[in-house]
């Protein structure tokens, strides 16, 4: 596909700095690509002296490929593609004598952080699980604005920030006697080196000729202070980035780093891209209205030359439940009448636990889906926990669901036993349920783990007996009860509300179950052996379902759906408090929030549906919220709110059976004829 103007002159603006204001679906990264094999192939640049950066591997490891395939791989080789903490660590592991480590540096991620954390500052935060992860959000922040313990300690106020700043001098000791790095650090540390070494810095100033930056508005100060300081008075550079998609701040993201850049490079050259080659025409419009209400440094108005598309619809429905029904129904309409693929779905929401009832709602119709960006429900470890628990009550012979729970929550049977036991079950070509009550096990470990084994696996008889004479309800609630498995979860939670998240999910889960034990109007009783298999099955096929070209509906949050597209779009819970957030609402951020309806506006094609409820259960409290502001921004010529829509008359119904019948008639023929 040729290049439009724009993207032209994106290419081959090289002498100097240069923003690419990139709008959703305008081909930045077609450009990017495009420009790296210009300045190699017009500018004869050495591919060594070029370096991509971006913030995700796979965005980096995409890039690659993609110039691999446009300009060949030995053209390409010593091209830098990389993310900003990968480039980070290379400038470190070559300058580390320049910053006083060792050559052998450990790398510490989040767990061994706040496991060194916790021991550090036990005196001070009597292992508070809440301040010790608000103190490593803290350390974090400080690295990002390339504050070092001394200049936290001259600027922090209250006590609280007083006590932080003394654990991150602690924090900062301890990680350079064990020669070990933070994420954070990544950056910081090679920005402070080439903030006061001159002759280093210069040195990558020559390495790094050509530097191109993804993403730019997801940068925090460290990051644009390392461009800043790579691309040195020369200024060779290309950033291509979207103020109005800048919606990381809670991760330190800084989309005024956009002004800075006109500050600091006063003759930067700017380029928009506004030609979108993904949406109707309708749908951009809506976009440009809604986005319009934010202020900016930089306008732009995407335009499309697609066609001008249908109305987007508003869906409103009683609660969550009802929402759950009324989006799957019209998906499953939707795709009967157009004759779809569910891949071309999405449905879209501001928190992960709206998915709950989705997934409920889709599996129950036996429709695929597939979570991405969050962890999915069956995903959990507390659900999967629980599945195991139901798999060994209905077969005591499923070694893989034994080993998960024997010991969760703990009942002093350790990893030496369950070798004992694994062993005796192999001789023996028996199961690990069938071992446990094999006489010959006493012999092979201690009386207090025999005994243990035998409290366990009697228990698990009982109540699979229970199982097959009473009520399978009144079991699981009785193995629920005589497990303590939230007190388990509170235990052992990073915080406590981990735990009621955690607690609340295994409610959800017997929740459903004993919906489909009893059935409703769509779906016959089930038993719990059905159940269980229904439900390990969905396990199952989340655990293999890497391959992207499995026909699944698509279930995400509205920040992991950033750079994806898809035909037909649904964003639910179109409500204050939710989109926009109560949390933004109460910071006075809700300009981040419109940038993510705006993002979520634009990964749409073709259609376009919002659905909001009347009632909301949150907390154990019943609330009545208001429609989200963003709905009531976009242009009302273009919405169609179902309250409003004409009731249809008999002949156009009549038309749509007629369409209905043909599309089942071909659906029919076409299996009768493969």
């Amino acid at each position: 596909m040729k290049l439009n103007s724009q993207q032209q002159q994106a290419v081959e603006y090289v002498t100097g700095p240069c923003l690419v204001l990139a709008g959703a679906g305008s081909g930045k990264t077609r450009v990017i690509i495009n420009k790296i094999a210009y300045l190699i192939n017009v500018k004869h640049y050495l591919p060594k002296h070029i370096a991509a950066v971006t913030f995700t591997n796979k965005a980096a490891r995409e890039m690659k490929e993609r110039v691999a395939h446009s300009i060949g791989k030995e053209n390409s080789r010593g091209l830098i593609v990389s993310t900003f903490h990968t480039l980070g660590f290379d400038i470190i592991k070559r300058e580390y004598k320049h910053l006083g480590f060792k050559s052998n540096i450990t790398l510490f991620d989040e767990y061994d952080q706040i496991g060194l954390l916790k021991e550090l500052t036990a005196d001070y935060l009597k292992e508070d699980k809440d301040l010790l992860r608000e103190l490593v959000a803290t350390i974090s922040n400080w690295k990002n604005d390339l504050i070092q313990p001394k200049q936290a300690q001259a600027i922090v106020r209250d006590q609280k920030q007083q006590t932080f700043a003394k654990c991150y001098e602690r924090y900062f000791h301890q990680m350079r006697a064990y020669n070990a790095l933070d994420f954070d650090d990544l950056i910081m540390l090679p920005t402070l080196l080439f903030k006061q070494n001159e002759e280093v810095r210069s040195k990558w100033q020559q390495k790094i000729r050509y530097l191109l930056v993804d993403e730019y508005q997801d940068t925090n100060t460290s990051q644009y202070e390392l461009i800043k300081l790579l691309v040195g008075e020369q200024a060779d550079f290309t950033v291509v980035g979207d103020d109005d998609q800048s919606i990381y701040s809670w991760r330190g993201a800084r989309p005024q780093n956009m002004v800075r850049l006109k500050n600091d490079f006063p003759n930067l050259n700017v380029i928009k891209l506004e030609q979108n080659y993904r949406s109707s025409q309708r749908i951009l419009h809506c976009a440009n209205i809604l986005i319009a209400n934010n202020d900016h440094v930089f306008d732009k108005k995407l335009f499309s030359t697609l066609d001008q598309g249908e109305k987007l619809q508003v869906l409103e429905a009683k609660n969550e439940e009802h929402e759950a029904e009324k989006v799957v129904g019209e998906l499953i309409s939707h795709r009967f009448m157009r004759k779809t693929k569910y891949r071309d779905y999405a449905i879209l929401y501001r928190s992960n636990h709206q998915s709950r009832l989705f997934e409920k709602i889709l599996m129950q119709n036996r429709i695929p889906y597939k979570i991405s960006g969050g962890t999915s429900f069956f995903a959990r470890v507390e659900v999967k926990d629980m599945m195991a628990y139901l798999r060994v009550l209905i077969n005591q012979d499923d070694d893989a669901a034994l080993l998960r729970i024997i010991n969760t929550p703990k009942r002093e049977i350790g990893t030496v036993t369950l070798k004992k036991v694994g062993e005796l079950a192999q001789t023996k070509h028996i199961s690990l349920f069938e071992a446990i009550f094999d006489f010959e096990l006493i012999q092979n470990v201690t009386p207090k783990a025999y005994t243990a084994l035998q409290n366990f696996a009697r228990w698990i008889v009982e109540l699979s007996d229970e199982l097959l004479r009473g009520d399978p309800l009144n079991v699981i609630r009785r193995m629920l009860s005589q497990l303590h498995y939230e007190e388990y979860l509170y235990e052992y939670a990073n915080s406590p509300r981990a735990a009621e998240m955690q607690a609340k999910n295994v409610s959800t889960l017997f929740e459903w179950i004993a919906d489909m034990l009893k059935g409703d109007d769509f779906n016959e009783p089930m038993t719990l052996n059905q159940i269980i298999a229904r439900l390990t099955l969905r396990e199952m096929l989340e655990r293999g379902e890497d391959d992207e070209d499995s026909d699944q509906v698509q279930l995400m949050t509205l920040h992991a759906s950033k750079g994806l597209e898809f035909p037909y779009v649904f964003i639910i819970g179109m409500e204050e408090n939710i989109l926009p957030h109560q949390t933004t609402i109460d910071e006075d951020n809700v300009e981040e929030e419109r940038r993510l309806a705006y993002v979520g506006i634009t990964r749409a094609q073709q259609s376009l549906t919002f659905s909001l409820c009347k009632e909301r259960r949150q907390f154990g409290e019943l609330l009545r919220p208001e429609p989200s502001r963003f709905l009531l921004e976009l242009p009302a010529d273009d919405i169609v709110w179902e309250r409003d829509k004409v009731t249809i008359n008999e002949e156009q119904r009549q038309q749509e059976l007629n369409t209905g019948f043909a599309s089942l008639r071909a659906i029919l023929q076409g299996k009768q004829g493969s």
